[in-house]
């Protein structure tokens, strides 16, 4: 069992440290040709958060930086809709046109079929990746307030070369005060790819890596960001070779003995739209397997990893139960890809009711 701090003694179940931006969404079509876009919030770390407080009602805060405009506040707005304690965001201000500061944009096709969902975000200059060690007080946060967990991840790592030294001084702070700390690997190649590619994220993130409680990714963030092998898998990483996860996670375990914990999603892509989909759970020399779904239906698989995240760190924060943990996470990521958006539009009542077996029938 993860010894974890009691909730009577934190005003926080968690906080989140990552950029937000601002995703646009031209629905079923293409942003190439798109009159117009439906606006949603989203951020790898963040939707972690928003999923605990708005799917499983749990305390949450996120530490991020806008800058002080109108796009920065609808941004806000929409954290605020979900829930999650804004007292935390650092406002810098607007220079008029974005030449020394600018919020973070994200235009997201879901992809459909033989098309792949496609992301092209806009986030240079941003205030978040302007944030640097000292501009945040971690000691109101974990040593005043208290949050039972701390979750970051590699995207906010990768967005400067000042985020790696943010995201260490938070986790210090956080081990400090005996706050559990998840970080999701996350990789992106387009953030790394301009600044020294899978050499640089494995540098930034092998340091990191050893901060961690609860180490989490998917098969290519785990061989790209820390170096590891998946045996067995073809070189696009498509098959699933469950022994080969397995050795994969023996060896991140052997690697960083504060492992306490080590997560990964398994994904087969037959097309945009039908994945199988699975996850494994090493907790306390054993792993777990979560039920695994074959043909899944996706509609929007942007955010499902991190949907999975916040249900397994649910399970951890509700059971301190590792085998209930993982078929929380897997549940909760597979419902967040039925619904368009980066964050979970699904309910405590229906993860339960997909972790008990439930089918699809109508509910009345």
């Amino acid at each position: 069992m993860l010894k974890i701090r009691p909730q009577d003694e934190c005003r926080y179940a968690c906080v989140s440290l990552g950029e937000i931006m601002l995703r646009l969404d031209p629905g079923d079509g293409r942003v190439r040709t798109a009159r117009s876009f439906q606006a949603w919030e989203g951020g790898g770390e963040y939707n972690v958060t928003r999923g605990l407080r708005k799917c499983f009602n749990l305390p949450t805060a996120v530490v991020t930086a806008f800058a002080d405009n109108e796009v920065g506040h609808l941004i806000e707005d929409f954290i605020m809709q979900g829930g999650v304690d804004t007292g935390f965001i650092k406002w810098v201000p607007y220079d008029g046109i974005g030449r020394n500061v600018r919020n973070g944009l994200n235009f997201t096709e879901k992809g459909y079929g033989l098309r792949a969902a496609l992301g092209n975000s806009d986030r240079g200059n941003t205030a978040s990746s302007q944030l640097k060690a000292g501009d945040i007080d971690w000691e109101e946060i974990f040593g005043k307030a208290g949050s039972r967990w701390f979750h970051t991840g590699g995207i906010f790592a990768a967005l400067s070369e000042t985020t790696p030294d943010v995201v260490i001084e938070a986790m210090k702070a956080a081990k400090k005060h005996g706050t559990i700390i998840s970080y999701d690997l996350n990789y992106r190649p387009s953030l790394w790819k301009g600044i020294g590619g899978k050499e640089k994220a494995q540098e930034v993130n092998r340091e990191i890596a050893k901060y961690v409680d609860v180490m989490i990714g998917n098969e290519e963030d785990f061989t790209a960001s820390l170096g590891f092998e998946v045996e067995g898998a073809d070189e696009n990483l498509t098959v699933l070779p469950i022994e080969g996860y397995k050795k994969m996670i023996e060896t991140a375990i052997k690697t960083y003995p504060n492992f306490k914990v080590v997560a990964t999603t398994l994904r087969t892509v037959h097309s945009a739209s039908v994945n199988d989909w699975g996850a494994l759970c090493w907790h306390d020399g054993e792993i777990h397997e979560a039920e695994h779904r074959e043909k899944l239906e996706i509609y929007d698989r942007v955010g499902g990893g991190d949907s999975f995240a916040s249900g397994l760190i649910y399970g951890f924060l509700a059971f301190n139960d590792a085998a209930q943990a993982v078929e929380y996470g897997a549940a909760h990521g597979a419902l967040a890809m039925t619904t368009p958006g980066d964050t979970s539009m699904a309910t405590l009542k229906e993860v339960e009711r997909i972790v008990g077996g439930g089918s699809a029938r109508v509910i009345r």
